[in-house]
């Protein structure tokens, strides 16, 4: 039965997700909501100037689906042992993708400024925090309510250490720092839907085997819709998912971790996003610190390797195996605890 749920999923997120693509693409290029390239970057990305971006819509849309088609025939085939469970469950997906969609509004507005009201920086950084802040702490207050809310983490061979009520800030700070390096991921033609696909089938793995059985249906949306969006997305890009898709995708990450009641496993599941973002906050300060030198050529440092003379596809492919590496980790992690 579940098994037939994840076919469901990923399956209808793919096909929605890849045929939207036929309607989408033309009409964001008819409208002109087109990438503007920053003239900082690698000289070679300005051939990549208005190129559709806001895809991220496609995936909003095929994950979606995905998850109702996907549950609707789990919820309808359980049995009534499964009834309390199922109920849990429902809680928590539904936490999941309202803080995924939050997220992504966040993203959407952002790029409905800079490619619709002609802004290049769309929110301000001040801006974008608030709101991110706001989504994060209706996150944790709902996590709360259904007992996700904890103080201790775990740790293989040392056990459990309850960090009492520097847990909170930990958390909170955790998680805005995740949603935007996920969104600093998203630079280079398919590497963000790449990596995040990857993360979405290690918490499906993970989610099936521990009987997270609503998250698990999530993730195989997602990384369906994924599978989807890179058919359009894959170098030469044709689409670009913008803030919108990135963001989403964040706190789709986020919430995954939760509803396995594990946000540490971020920590390994989401390497690659940290990298990206630890790059950049080691590139500034070393750069103000030392009044003007480097550390990486570029930041984020998939721009490093770019300027280094990586291909964007090498560049994905290695990112992705990385990936790859610490989602197995993370599998281990789970058992270990």
């Amino acid at each position: 039965m579940i098994r037939i749920s994840f076919l469901i999923a990923t399956f209808s997120a793919f096909l929605i997700t890849a045929i939207s693509g036929y309607v989408f693409v033309p009409w964001l290029r008819k409208l002109k909501y087109g990438q503007t390239i920053n003239e900082i970057g690698p000289t070679w990305h300005q051939t990549k100037q208005g190129t559709p971006t806001m895809g991220g819509i496609m995936f909003f849309i095929g994950t979606l689906l995905g998850v109702i088609g996907g549950y609707s025939f789990f919820v309808a085939n359980a049995d009534t042992l499964m009834g309390e469970i199922i109920n849990n469950q429902s809680i928590s997906l539904i936490i999941s993708m309202t803080t995924a969609f939050a997220f992504g509004l966040i993203g959407f507005v952002d790029d409905y400024i800079k490619v619709v009201k002609k802004r290049n920086l769309g929110l301000t950084e001040k801006q974008k925090l608030v709101l991110q802040f706001i989504v994060t702490i209706g996150f944790l207050l709902a996590q709360y309510s259904i007992g996700h809310l904890h103080t201790y983490v775990d740790i293989p061979f040392a056990g459990r250490f309850d960090l009492g009520f520097w847990y909170y800030p930990i958390v909170f700070i955790g998680i805005t720092f995740m949603v935007n390096a996920v969104n600093l991921t998203d630079g280079i033609d398919g590497l963000c839907s790449s990596v995040t696909f990857v993360v979405a089938l290690t918490f499906l793995m993970i989610s099936a085997s521990y009987g997270f059985y609503a998250n698990s249906i999530f993730a195989s949306s997602l990384a369906g819709a994924l599978g989807g969006f890179l058919v359009w997305n894959f170098y030469p890009a044709k689409v670009f998912m913008g803030d919108t898709g990135s963001m989403f995708l964040g706190g789709s990450v986020v919430a995954m971790a939760w509803a396995i009641n594990c946000p540490e496993i971020l920590v390994l599941v989401g390497i690659v996003y940290t990298c990206e973002a630890m790059s950049v906050v080691i590139q500034v300060t070393y750069f103000k610190l030392t009044h003007g030198k480097r550390i990486f050529k570029m930041s984020p440092i998939h721009h490093h390797y770019e300027m280094s003379g990586w291909s964007e596809i090498k560049i994905v492919a290695v990112f992705s195996l990385v990936a790859v590496i610490f989602g197995f980790l993370s599998y281990l992690y789970m058992y270990m605890i």
